[in-house]
């Protein structure tokens, strides 16, 4: 007898259940949408804007540092900071070009 009770309340529970899964993936997606897809984005601009960069172009590195790239090489770039100073960076520590507020748009 209490076992038919209990088996009429499991598909409440499981549609119950069903629910909270469902709103659950809806949250997820949500945030996808909203942060993680935006910084994936982002993340492979600036990797595309590393891999491009040459000398001449003026850089803004993750320090805060401005320079003027002299030479590049397959993990370092050459920066000229000032005048006959230069310093070496990895290509990782480079945020930006100079002036723009993010890596250019694809």
């Amino acid at each position: 007898m209490i076992w038919i009770a209990m088996a009429g309340s499991r598909p409440s529970e499981g549609g119950a259940l069903w629910g909270q899964m469902v709103m659950m993936a809806a949250v997820f997606a949500i945030f996808y949408f909203i942060l993680i897809a935006p910084m994936r984005k982002k993340q492979r601009q600036l990797q595309n804007l590393i891999a491009g960069v040459k000398a001449g172009d003026k850089v803004v590195t993750s320090g805060g540092i401005l320079g003027t790239v002299v030479a590049v090489s397959e993990r370092h770039l050459e920066l000229r900071v000032a005048d006959k100073v230069k310093i070496n960076i990895l290509k990782s520590a480079v945020a930006g070009l100079q002036g723009s507020e993010s890596p250019p748009e694809e």
